[in-house]
């Protein structure tokens, strides 16, 4: 039987493990960073853990997962040495990339805690790099995930200990893509917090995947924080896979700070989860930045998935498109929260947002609020959400060419999420993440004998017996 504590519990733990343990918190900071630790934990004393009275999360109730009891580990809960190969493997056929793991939160490698290469890419643990590359360090960590936007942040930024450390030199291309796993395997409920940094030198580009996995069905409480820095005319193409278990709560949250002429392309990608918060701050801050936010969500049973995109346009020339999509089956629930800031000065702006949703049953729900906050007058901006149900026009003609209403409506439902994942420009990954929805659509991730959408990793064709010429 689950311990249970209030929410104010919580969070009165966790300032009391900060007070109780600060020197070991602190073992691989500089002053600078032990500052803004401290800065961050004070920040945490007067907000606390969000609640339904907090206006950007009135939609999401975190009280649930707030008030298990939960195991908070200051260093490793494993030994030194693990097989992560023998826990997990990702099961991308032709996916060409380097592997990062980080296992319960902490970066986990047989080569050390941090490797370059003869380009100058430095790859690994950000408690390593906060030993052997303080300086850069210093100069990021903490920076844009601002502290006031979310109690979550703020103690995240006071208590992270680990997390994965990338550094991106000037006029570097990474040629293979970077392959971020974090992977909860614990027989305990477990709280974790690990912190990612990434620096993009100038005129540099990067191809990132981030994944969340669980290998077990353990209660969880992940509190991700990515911060980002793209440097001047460099490039970042960035996808965010989420398949957990049904007894995770994921807050993540990912800042992008984009210089002048930088480009961006994310995606995020939720097949499963409890209840999954993703938080994508992206901030043009130069001129002709170029930023796509994209996601599609398939949820279903009590699961809860819950968007917010903000995208500062602080400087004139730039442009930013989001596109999100959902379907949401049985008792899910979805929330859709966009905005746009277009500053004073921010003159010649592109903004488009959409927000697209499909409701499979009576009982599936979903909060949208796109909006934009405009400040410049010579702006082109847009934005839209719709929410409803299958065509039945385009479900009629589908069953009248022989197609079942079972199939039809498989047929349909991927049309409508293929418009996010056709967005995915590594080939095998997108191979991988069509079949995947495919697969997700057809029922959590099993095989129907006649379904018309044939994933390509499937060993033997299933065929389809219905008359083509009518077709």
């Amino acid at each position: 039987m689950e311990t249970k504590t209030s929410h104010t519990a919580l969070g009165q733990k966790m300032i009391q493990t900060f007070e109780d343990n600060e020197k070991l918190i602190f073992r691989n900071d500089s002053s600078t960073i032990v500052d803004r630790r401290k800065k961050a934990m004070e920040i945490f004393r007067e907000q606390r853990f969000p609640d339904s009275k907090t206006e950007n999360w009135r939609n999401t109730d975190i009280s649930k997962a707030l008030a298990l009891d939960y195991n908070y580990y200051l260093e490793p809960g494993f030994q030194k040495h693990v097989d992560i190969d023998k826990m997990f493997q990702c099961d991308i056929p032709h996916l060409q990339t380097k592997m990062i793991s980080q296992l319960n939160g902490w970066f986990i490698s047989e080569n050390g805690n941090l490797t370059k290469d003869v380009q100058g890419v430095i790859i690994g643990s950000l408690a390593g790099a906060k030993k052997n590359y303080s300086e850069l360090v210093d100069a990021h960590y903490g920076l844009i995930a601002d502290d006031i936007k979310s109690g979550f942040v703020a103690l995240n930024n006071a208590f992270a200990e680990d997390g994965v450390f990338i550094y991106v030199p000037d006029n570097v291309e990474v040629k293979v893509p970077l392959q971020m796993v974090n992977i909860i395997n614990h027989d305990e409920n477990i709280f974790i917090q690990n912190h990612n940094l990434v620096i993009i030198g100038e005129n540099s580009s990067l191809q990132l995947v981030q994944c969340d996995d669980s290998v077990d069905h353990q209660r969880s409480l992940i509190n991700t924080v990515t911060e980002i820095f793209v440097g001047k005319n460099a490039s970042l193409d960035h996808y965010k896979l989420q398949n957990k278990n049904d007894n995770s709560t994921l807050i993540n949250s990912i800042f992008f700070d984009l210089k002048r002429d930088a480009r961006l392309s994310t995606n995020a990608i939720t097949l499963n989860g409890g209840l999954i918060r993703n938080e994508n701050y992206v901030t043009l801050n130069g001129e002709n930045c170029e930023a796509n936010v994209m996601g599609v969500y398939l949820v279903d049973k009590a699961q809860h998935v819950d968007n917010q995109i903000f995208i500062d346009h602080a400087f004139p020339n730039c442009r930013s498109n989001e596109l999100f999509k959902g379907i949401i089956d049985d008792s899910a629930h979805a929330v859709f929260n966009g905005r746009i800031l277009v500053r004073k000065d921010a003159q010649h702006t592109n903004a488009y947002q959409t927000n697209k949703n499909i409701l499979l049953t009576d009982k599936a729900t979903v909060n949208t609020k796109p909006f934009l906050e405009i400040y410049a007058d010579d702006v082109k901006c847009s934005h839209g959400a719709t929410i409803g149900q299958i065509d039945e026009n385009a479900m009629f003609y589908l069953k009248s060419r022989g197609i079942g209403e079972h199939n039809a409506k498989m047929l349909l439902m991927y049309a409508f999420a293929a418009e996010v994942i056709n967005n995915i420009r590594i080939e095998p990954l997108k191979i991988r993440i069509d079949d995947m929805v495919k697969k997700r659509l057809r029922g959590e991730l099993s095989i129907c004998e006649q379904c018309v959408l044939h994933c390509s990793t499937m060993e033997k064709e299933i065929k389809f017996e219905i008359d083509l010429s009518k077709v």
